[in-house]
């Protein structure tokens, strides 16, 4: 693999934060620490796959990575960051929820105009990179405002880095392009939540429930995005384009997606239990 300037750029910055949230006194910094790390490992590890010459992406591969990662997401937001906010006020919390869901989906939509725009470097890690920016820096205020969580929501929020990497990484490789890029955005959950976590917000009810409902509803968004849909035009579809079967291939998928996201969802749920009620 050939490493470019821009990919060292992630790691390097990630190694060098790494030390100054484990000596900060913080009661989360281990925990946020621990999910940059596995965040960066995921989409790293699956753009190594990614990039192995003659690897084809598997659309049936890519229902199951989304639809796990993407059930993870909405079971854990719902569960451990919207009962906060709606406990800090229930209508601000509300509205918080709502605004992170539509800042989201602006971000997203309006975002995508930047690929159209003849920029110094690939499109694709520039938006992986802008998403994992912003993630890592709500990751890091709620857990560093959030002393109960554990590192369940954490690792669940990042589960989608794994199969986000690796469709990105073979993307890049058919178009000629090299897959180190990808580092920076893979870097990029721990660039932002380790400064982030080290914040205090103000002891306000109304804020606080606003910002962890804007928390909750970025999330939720990004999961939501995360869905694998079977449909013309998505990025299932276009994976198994490479078939002759496409039509009759997305037909067969879209069991394997609601299974995938209902199993996502379940985990989560029985992973919750066991640590609630199994001690």
């Amino acid at each position: 693999m050939r490493i470019t300037r821009l990919g060292l750029v992630g790691p390097v910055a990630l190694v060098a934060l790494t030390p100054l949230a484990l000596v900060s006194g913080v009661e989360q910094a281990e925990k946020v620490v621990a999910i940059a790390w596995v965040a960066f490992a995921a989409m790293a590890g699956a753009a190594l796959l990614g990039e192995r010459s003659g690897a084809t992406t598997d659309a049936s591969k890519l229902v199951w990575g989304y639809g796990l990662a993407s059930g993870a997401m909405i079971a854990s937001a719902a569960a451990f960051i919207v009962p906060d906010a709606i406990g800090h006020h229930p209508k601000f919390g509300g509205f918080g929820v709502a605004l992170g869901i539509l800042v989201g989906f602006s971000a997203h939509t309006l975002g995508h105009r930047a690929t159209h725009v003849d920029l110094p470097f690939d499109h694709t890690a520039a938006e992986l990179t802008a998403h994992a920016l912003a993630a890592g820096t709500i990751i890091g205020i709620v857990y560093g405002n959030m002393p109960d969580l554990g590192l369940l929501l954490g690792l669940a929020i990042v589960s989608h880095k794994g199969p986000a990497g690796y469709a990105a990484a073979d993307r890049l490789r058919r178009s000629g392009k090299p897959v180190s890029v990808l580092f920076l955005p893979a870097a990029g959950v721990g660039i932002t939540a380790i400064p982030a976590a080290l914040l205090d917000l103000p002891s306000s009810d109304a804020l606080n429930a606003v910002v962890f409902g804007f928390a909750a509803g970025v999330f939720l968004h990004i999961a939501m995005d995360f869905l694998p849909r079977c449909e013309l035009g998505g990025e299932v579809y276009e994976v198994a384009s490479v078939n002759d079967d496409a039509h009759a291939l997305l037909d067969r998928l879209r069991t394997r997606a609601v299974a995938s996201t209902a199993l996502g969802g379940g985990v989560v749920f029985l992973a919750w239990w066991v640590l609630q009620f199994g001690a």
